[in-house]
């Protein structure tokens, strides 16, 4: 299940995935959390990561990416980030789950190029202005992917 305003982080943590060409060594899955507080971006992602072998987690705030982040039996392989949410915005969300795990890559998208700085130095890896084409997206997050996988 993913968590898309239709379920719990408890239950987006217990749910099964699609499989991938790029194993994971825990779980056997490229997992990815995207958190915008857009219902259609969501689903834009959505689709595009699960059709491309991901497992997809959603939130649509900094808290509720927290509190799914917690409960994950595994850690995803990235996070992709928005900025304007309700309660936490991107950037202190960016820093609380680099605090938890400093090793997450976190890919922050905003259309709000003026918080690019603050992004990066919270701890982003990269920093992507909306609007982009998701297949870009794609292809920067398979990458990622595999330079963690060869680690």
């Amino acid at each position: 299940m993913n968590l898309d305003g239709k379920g719990t982080a408890q239950d987006a943590a217990k749910s099964g995935g699609y499989s991938t060409g790029l194993p994971n060594r825990s779980t056997g899955l490229a997992r990815v959390v995207v958190v915008d507080d857009q219902d259609f971006i969501r689903d834009l992602y959505r689709d595009v990561f699960e059709s491309n072998g991901f497992t997809v987690f959603a939130a649509s705030s900094g808290e509720e990416c927290l509190n799914l982040f917690r409960t994950l039996k595994h850690r995803p392989d990235a996070i992709i980030m928005d900025h304007r949410m309700p309660g936490k915005d991107g950037i202190q969300t960016t820093k609380e789950i680099l605090e938890i795990d400093p090793h997450i890559p976190i890919i922050f998208s905003s259309a709000d190029e003026s918080v690019r700085e603050q992004a990066l130095e919270a701890g982003a890896v990269s920093f992507w202005t909306k609007p982009f084409p998701v297949s870009l997206m794609l292809s920067a997050m398979l990458d990622i992917v595999k330079a963690k996988r060869n680690i």
